[in-house]
């Protein structure tokens, strides 16, 4: 029996592959679980269409984060936090504060948290360099400084 894949399948083969199966696995868990469906003229049309939908799809997600990588590049954000003399901050510096400050400056769009890429909150004062994942393939570094409170 010859299936479309739906979707990757594990020792099968990756999304939109034409595979040839024993009638049964096809037809008693492949279709039934939504990862495949017959190869048929039409199916095979379908296919070729969602497949240039999704590389579409694909290239101009890749562009849109190219451009808002452009916007981050170059930026810095202060922090004035209280610290002890030996420059260890009170509290730290998270995710979540990054991603405020940044937000709160001129990007014509939301950075979101997940794309954050802080291992662990900067609890003393310096600069960090903090990258953000804005795609797969376009990370851009932002300088994070962090000085202490006067006073």
């Amino acid at each position: 029996m010859k299936l479309i894949l739906k979707q990757s399948v594990e020792n099968l083969g990756d999304a939109g592959a034409v595979v040839q199966v024993k009638a049964g696995y096809g037809r008693n868990y492949l279709i039934p679980q939504g990862l495949a469906y017959v190869a048929s003229d039409a199916n095979m049309k379908r296919i070729e269409e969602e497949s240039s939908l999704a590389e579409e799809r694909k290239r101009r997600d890749f562009l849109e984060a190219r451009r808002r990588a452009s916007q981050l590049e170059g930026m810095s954000l202060t922090f004035t936090e209280r610290a002890g003399e030996d420059g260890k901050l009170f509290g730290s510096v998270t995710v979540t504060d990054v991603v405020e400050k940044a937000n709160a400056g001129s990007l014509d769009f939301e950075l979101d948290k997940k794309t954050v890429q802080l291992d662990d909150p900067i609890k003393a004062t310096g600069t960090v360099h903090v990258g953000i994942r804005l795609h797969g393939d376009v990370e851009v570094q932002i300088e994070v400084n962090v000085e202490a409170e006067e006073g």
